[in-house]
């Protein structure tokens, strides 16, 4: 991804926030690329950050998010997108109407054809619409194309559907409305250290921003440290267990396969199957017992996954 534009470049950009770049982000960014390849531009996505809504206070679930912004960058990158452009969503910029967002920012920018979800809304109180962006951006020159939405069990691909599918335990489904795992990313930090008194160490993680989190429960993991990913089982969860007076949900992960220190170190967590909910147990030899099978339960399910991405089958979109 280019850092400077050049001078006089024009522009086919795609606009929107992009939480979790999924599969109707990627439609949309997508057709941003085809379209400037195919009339010689530059392509370009235009983001926001923080989250509108968040701004505005229109719901706590956007306190957090599925992509930090580090990481969205990268998964633009990664879709061969030319340029990205981060607006600082504030409330003045909440403040500037439909006619200034195209002629303040999309007119300075060199933007020749603009893409947008169905759903598109802009400028202040949401005034401005695909219609509207036609309306003004012809005036500049600038064409508008909307992408039609993703659809999968008949429901559009979208943040919020990847939302509740990690809220209901099912990061299967998450997996197949992103194209790719869902992760989180953190630091290893210092826990009871119960886990390693009972044959099972668990690294806790501190988490680097403020993710949507699952479903609390154990789950199939698959951790990456190093530059090395390792089958893991992950507990998500407050472990009823143990009195530790724990107030939030505290991931720790077991790696199967690893023996050494990892404090300190990063690690990327991808979900991949929800094993069982969590629970109390009424003696440490009971959830010692109970360890034992989700350890078998989670490598089993993850060798088949790495069996299916050696030899991968077609899935629905």
């Amino acid at each position: 991804m280019a850092s400077v534009m050049d001078a006089g470049e024009e522009l086919s950009i795609a606009i929107g926030h992009f939480d979790g770049v999924h599969k109707g982000h990627q439609n949309v960014i997508r057709r941003a690329i085809e379209a400037a390849r195919s009339q010689q531009r530059k392509s370009a996505v235009l983001t926001f950050h923080p989250h509108p809504k968040d701004v505005l206070s229109q719901g706590e679930q956007y306190g957090n998010c599925l992509t930090p912004l580090d990481v969205k960058l990268e998964r633009f990158a990664e879709l061969g997108v030319d340029y990205t452009f981060v607006m600082k969503f504030d409330q003045d910029f909440a403040n500037v109407s439909p006619e200034r967002f195209v002629s303040d920012v999309l007119g300075p920018l060199g933007v020749r054809h603009a893409l947008i979800g169905f759903d598109f809304r802009f400028g202040h109180r949401g005034a401005g619409d695909a219609d509207k962006l036609a309306s003004l951006g012809s005036e500049l020159g600038i064409t508008t194309e909307v992408v039609e939405p993703l659809l999968l069990n008949g429901k559009k691909v979208s943040s919020t559907y990847v939302r509740e599918a990690l809220s209901d335990g099912d990061p299967e489904l998450a997996q197949h409305l992103l194209g790719r795992a869902y992760e989180v990313q953190g630091t290893v930090v210092h826990g009871h250290a119960r886990g390693r008194t009972i044959g099972f160490p668990t690294a806790n993680l501190g988490l680097i921003a403020p993710y949507v989190t699952p479903r609390l429960g154990v789950y199939a993991v698959f951790a990456e440290v190093g530059g090395v990913t390792y089958s893991a089982v992950m507990n998500h969860g407050m472990k009823p267990t143990f009195k530790d007076g724990e107030t939030a949900p505290v991931m720790e992960v077991h790696l199967l396969d690893y023996a050494g220190d990892l404090y300190g170190q990063k690690m990327a967590v991808r979900f991949h199957a929800f094993l069982r909910a969590e629970r109390k147990f009424e003696s440490i030899d009971e959830l010692i017992a109970q360890i034992s099978r989700d350890r078998d339960e989670a490598q089993n399910r993850l060798a088949q996954a790495a069996e299916a991405i050696v030899s991968p089958t077609k899935r629905p979109v």
